[in-house]
């Protein structure tokens, strides 16, 4: 890579690609052509078409000035934050590259990867939160995430209260009143659609109620995990939230192999994470890093193709006669629920919770009988996933809370991929025929 010249102060220490071009004629360029190019510069590396992978733990400083400008920048003795490239635990090319694009999606004037999605949720928690803190959430959350608030945390003095996906804002403001009464709120905690029910949460009335009960010098931020629409089919930031957080293993990656995370929001909110993520490690591999930015090349085409299969899909599971209910977003046409389908998602997404009539043996039943469609959790990739959370991914949650939550025995969360329509609906045809 060649490097710029730079002053023996090392006032400008690092290496910059070309000035990005964000608009041709006036048009603002959207983020689907944005992602064949933008941050990368092929004359700093050889003219090279896509960033190499940067397989280095280290980099070199071009003069003694510039290393000191660096560590001044990362101990916080110089505002700014670090500049440059020094180590991969805190930083490098392909992450870089990546963590620009992966803004662009949300408009967000800042992003950082990390090493999965629950390194990500971790990585924000220890950032914001402190003991005797009382975190308030949206449920139901991933079980991984409740895990972490309310076992890993609760050993160190962390409580939580929460309020189901659908609230209202005086509900809302009810919970976060009660937080209030107990100690600090560092931090309210969303995730919409709720894994695995599907429901959704109104952001704005949570931005409403956290801004009528709090003070601008004590008002907690707003994260929410976005992994199940966005960013093509919902975009938080817009509605209120300060920082949007993925699972990048999903729709992002979207071939199911690689694992990794992402945060995008606020400046002011992305740099104390980043902080927090040199401290501990939890950064994106260049390896991954760099198949992200493959992924997300094709992140729109795959994205559509998914959510047009999930709407035909849906369509003929919702007539069958073993199947209690669908619960898919695009058929919400009154309610709650639609009224906030209506002001937050652009697109119903491709992963949905399916109902059959029965419990365990028959949603075991079905799900033995795929031939198209793999038993396997996650979701989001190419290929069509079903797993029965309340055996698998939500086990270790509480029976009670399960129920109240919707998490029932019944239950079979199913991700679309990319396959033919008519041929996943043949699939799911005869896997209910062997439903008793």
């Amino acid at each position: 890579m060649a490097a710029d010249e730079s002053d023996l102060t090392g006032a400008n220490p690092r290496r910059r690609p070309k000035q990005p071009v964000l608009e041709v004629g006036g048009r603002r360029l959207k983020p689907a052509t944005l992602m064949m190019g933008h941050g990368f510069d092929p004359a700093l590396s050889e003219g090279s078409l896509k960033p190499p992978i940067f397989l280095t733990s280290t980099f070199v400083f071009e003069n003694a000035a510039a290393g000191k400008r660096h560590f001044e920048g990362v101990t916080g003795k110089r505002p700014g934050g670090a500049e440059g490239l020094v180590y991969s635990r805190f930083n490098g090319p392909n992450q870089e590259i990546l963590e620009d694009r992966l803004g662009l999606w949300e408009d967000a004037e800042d992003a950082l990867t990390f090493s999965s999605g629950m390194s990500a949720i971790a990585t924000l928690l220890m950032t914001f939160v402190q003991p005797g803190d009382v975190i308030v959430h949206s449920g139901p959350l991933y079980a991984a995430t409740e895990t972490l608030i309310a076992r890993i945390l609760g050993k160190f003095g962390v409580s939580w209260l929460d309020f189901p996906a659908g609230a209202e804002r005086s509900e809302i403001e009810a919970v976060l009143e009660q937080a209030k009464a107990k100690g600090r709120v560092p931090l309210i905690y969303l995730e919409s659609p709720a894994n695995p029910t599907n429901a959704l949460v109104d952001v704005e009335a949570v931005a409403a109620a956290r801004d009528a009960l709090f003070g601008e010098e004590e008002r907690p931020p707003i994260a929410i995990d976005n992994t199940f629409l966005g960013p093509l089919w919902a975009k938080p930031l817009d509605h209120g939230a300060d920082l949007s957080i993925y699972s990048l293993t999903k729709y992002a990656g979207g071939h199911s192999d690689l694992v990794a995370g992402g945060v995008v929001g606020a400046k002011a909110l992305i740099n104390p994470i980043r902080m927090m993520r040199n401290t501990i490690g939890t950064i994106t591999d260049p390896n991954t890093a760099w198949m992200l930015l493959r992924s997300l090349e094709t992140l729109e085409l795959r994205m559509e193709k998914a959510g047009r299969n999930a709407e035909k899909v849906c369509e003929f599971l919702r007539q069958h006669p073993k199947v209690e209910s669908v619960g898919y977003l695009g058929f919400l046409k009154e309610g709650r629920q639609a009224d906030i389908y209506r002001r937050h998602c652009t697109g119903a997404g491709s992963t949905f919770s399916l109902y059959l009539k029965g419990g365990e043996a028959e949603a075991f039943a079905f799900l033995d009988s795929l031939k198209i469609a793999h038993l396997a959790v996650s979701l989001g990739g190419t290929e069509t996933l079903a797993s029965a959370p309340a055996a698998m991914t939500h086990l270790s949650v509480p029976d009670a809370r399960k129920q109240a939550l919707g998490i029932t025995d019944n239950l079979v969360r199913i991700s679309i991929g990319v396959e033919d329509a008519d041929d996943l609906i043949a699939d799911f045809d005869q896997a209910l025929a062997a439903v008793a």
